[in-house]
């Protein structure tokens, strides 16, 4: 038999497209071709392959090779169809059996001694591997992430020689993973709300914003807590579903970070530091790569001292909150990646951290210039702002109110998302206009009475909605069927930077 074909898979963001590799090899002077669009990275596989083959006790054919990746319009990268090729070189030149190989996908990046490399994307590949009723072969250092999908369908092996006796029926593969931790009830959280002393506004909004999904901005001066209260948000939250889980580790699994099943439903909280680019954040490259806020997906992105970042980067984050996703369009394809996110920010109130009191040394038009870092359609899409302001004298002294434990206030937070999603199906932030309509009615009055704060707010629209969900979140934590003036008027409450721009505005004309 002179010609092999094995089953690959590609990456390309959270997708894993098929690709089949096809080997010949045919009578003429010895050479090694490799066609169907590869990158630099594929290209070099036949030095690593050679090398492989060799040292794993097999012979590497001394004729002409030719390795196919179809598509041929589909771009290839990495190593990761080292050992597909390998296997293909093999099969063709009659070393292993090609019998078996139809029932099997292969993805691995050679050693020259023949060990298997993780490679990127392997949770993708597994579960378009799964619907295709294949096994997937994958190194040991991907077989946490294959775990996840199925544990006895797929496998992982430490060598290109495991993977040939496996084929020859003298060894079997196993599925390396690490010890299992079910998170059905979690744990006492590490960080808790009792070590912040005094916010208790702060911790309330908190609660509401880890209740209902709301989009929270922290505005205070240096030192206050701003960091402490947004680090214990992700012990008030639930741990995700296992479609949340998957969704968040197939973005993970394409940067190659460890995930582990003792971990991997607990939602991602990352901080990226504010000289963060575009494409850091966003993502992007040649080849498109998640950013933050993908692998932030079901989870928070914290984004402290927000004005030091570039103002263009934070307004790349405007239509992922509103769509759940990003598109990084290249000259030749588009890629999609998630971005379903609670973005978490804190900001200083003035470039010397105060903009009142005898500490503050900046005039109004100086705050005002240093907050306008921070476009208005970017804060619109904050459902909450709230100031966290310097403790009272005497209440360090005296120890402080530390307010109740994560545990108590995590036990609310998981009620109110309990009645949300069997009245909506979802969070009370992703409600859409029409099931606010639904499910978020107010009285005449009561609307009456919001419409005249907004114009005196001076929001728009878009602000008016947010109000209200924070409103449908007040509601649901106390256990009230419809939403109350109360209500209304404790969200208001939390436009803490609408009012500072209008203080700060009047002060400057």
């Amino acid at each position: 038999m002179n010609l092999a074909i094995i089953h690959s898979r590609a990456s390309v963001g959270v997708q894993a497209p098929a690709v089949t590799v096809e080997v010949h090899i045919s009578n003429g002077m010895p050479a090694f071709q490799l066609v169907g669009l590869p990158e630099t990275s594929v290209k070099e596989a036949k030095d690593r392959v050679r090398s492989a083959i060799v040292n794993a006790g097999f012979e590497f054919p001394s004729r002409r090779i030719t390795v196919n990746l179809a598509p041929a319009d589909l771009p290839k990268e990495g190593g990761r169809f080292d050992l597909p090729i390998a296997l293909g070189i093999l099969a063709a030149s009659e070393q292993i059996p090609a019998d078996k190989l139809q029932f099997f996908e292969f993805l691995g990046e050679l050693a020259l001694s023949g060990e298997l490399r993780p490679v990127k994307g392997a949770l993708p590949a597994a579960l378009a591997a799964g619907q295709a009723k294949r096994c997937l072969v994958v190194p040991d250092g991907n077989g946490d992430q294959v775990a996840l999908v199925g544990k006895e369908q797929h496998k992982s092996a430490q060598s290109l020689l495991a993977v040939c006796a496996h084929l020859h029926g003298e060894g079997e593969l196993l599925l390396v993973q690490s010890e299992v931790a079910d998170l059905g009830e979690q744990s006492a959280p590490a960080r808790d709300m009792q070590d912040i002393i005094g916010q208790q506004q702060g911790k309330r909004a908190l609660e509401i914003a880890a209740a209902g999904g709301h989009n929270l901005l922290f505005l205070g001066p240096p030192g206050t807590g701003k960091t402490m209260l947004a680090s214990r948000l992700c012990d008030l939250l639930p741990p995700m579903s296992i479609e949340e889980a998957m969704e968040t580790a197939a973005v993970a699994s394409l940067t190659q970070q460890h995930i582990h099943e003792g971990n991997w439903r607990r939602r991602p909280f990352r901080t990226p530091h504010h000289s963060s680019s575009m494409a850091a954040l966003v993502g992007g490259g040649s080849v498109p790569r998640p950013g933050e806020i993908s692998l932030a997906h079901n989870g928070i992105l914290f984004l402290d001292e927000m004005p030091e970042f570039e103002r263009k980067v934070l307004d790349s984050l405007r239509e992922p909150l509103e769509s759940g996703e990003i598109v990084i369009s290249r000259a030749t394809s588009k890629t999609t990646f998630p971005a379903r996110f609670q973005l978490i920010g804190a900001l200083n109130p003035s470039p010397t951290g105060f903009y009142e009191g005898n500490q503050s040394r900046t005039n109004p038009q100086a705050i005002l210039r240093y907050l306008s870092r921070l476009s208005g359609p970017l804060l619109d899409r904050f459902d909450m702002s709230i100031e966290i302001p310097a403790l009272p004298r005497g209440t360090l002294a005296d120890g402080g109110d530390r307010g109740e434990p994560s545990t108590v206030i995590r036990d609310r937070v998981l009620a109110a998302r309990t009645c949300m999603v069997e009245r909506s199906g979802r969070v009370n932030a992703l409600l859409g206009t029409r099931e606010l309509d639904t499910f978020c009615k107010l009285g005449r009055q009561d609307a009456e009475f919001l419409e005249t704060a907004l114009h005196q707010l001076g929001l728009s629209i878009r602000a008016y909605h947010r109000i209200i969900k924070v409103a449908r979140t007040i509601a649901d934590l106390a256990g009230s069927e419809a939403i109350e003036r109360g209500h209304l008027a404790e969200a208001l409450g939390y436009r803490a930077m609408d009012r500072l721009l209008r203080q700060l505005t009047a002060q400057a004309v």
